[in-house]
């Protein structure tokens, strides 16, 4: 299996994406420059989290329209994995990849910290890892986190079993204290129609060591690696 990641201008996780990715796979992914025009024969696309643009304008307003993701949305349009964390999670609704915006924290102030993730579905290539109802201990970082979609897409998330992830307390509840940013119905990670794009805004990538204090993340990534390779 082999992946890349699309690097912008702004971008801050790509090399946390990297070793995460490269422990999965065994093998380094290709770094790819917003420029381009043309992806690498890949089997995963990552857009990782960072502040593209300086997140001037909204944020992944101006990521959208980087040479690369017209290669990217033809990927995505033709069935390959697409995964966005945190400003990806941005730039793939900005784009038109996944339903919805991200809008400022409801607290309106930067939040960095672990959160409760609870798996909402396990019938995805991303989260075939874990089972439905786990409960993980995961990093976020963002200032604009803020999940919102109308309540006709909402209904048709949950109905379509397209909402991978929400925000939960230690035991597993969607509570509103455990809610960081203001989340509308907790929703943390939702992926497109064909559940071949997740947008995720917590950073899975910085929980696959012991020293990062979680391993919560790990089997999100090799859990790709089993259903690419």
């Amino acid at each position: 299996m082999h992946a890349a990641i699309v690097v912008f201008p702004g971008s801050n996780r790509e090399r946390d994406m990297k070793v995460a990715l490269t422990q999965a796979m065994g093998r380094p992914p290709s770094m790819v420059w917003h420029r381009d025009t043309e992806l690498p024969k890949v089997d995963l696309i990552v857009i990782p989290g960072g502040f593209s643009y300086g997140d001037y304008l909204r944020c992944g307003a101006m990521a959208r329209f980087s040479p690369i993701m017209a290669a990217v949305r033809r990927f995505a349009a033709a069935g390959g994995p697409v995964l966005g964390t945190c400003n990806g999670f941005q730039v793939l609704t900005e784009t038109g990849l996944v339903p919805g915006a991200l809008l400022r924290n409801a607290g309106l102030k930067f939040v960095c910290r672990n959160v409760g993730l609870r798996v909402e579905t396990s019938q995805s290539l991303f989260t075939s890892g874990y089972s439905s109802g786990d409960v993980l201990s995961v990093p976020v970082a963002h200032h604009d986190g803020n999940y919102f979609v109308d309540d006709d897409t909402r209904k048709r998330l949950e109905d379509r079993d397209q909402i991978a992830f929400r925000y939960c307390d230690t035991q597993g509840r969607a509570t509103s204290g455990a809610n960081p940013n203001g989340s509308q119905d907790n929703i943390a990670g939702v992926f497109n129609d064909a559940k071949n794009v997740l947008g995720l805004m917590p950073h899975p990538e910085d929980a696959v060591e012991p020293i990062h204090g979680s391993l919560d993340g790990k089997p999100l990534f090799d859990g790709m690696v089993r259903a690419l390779s």
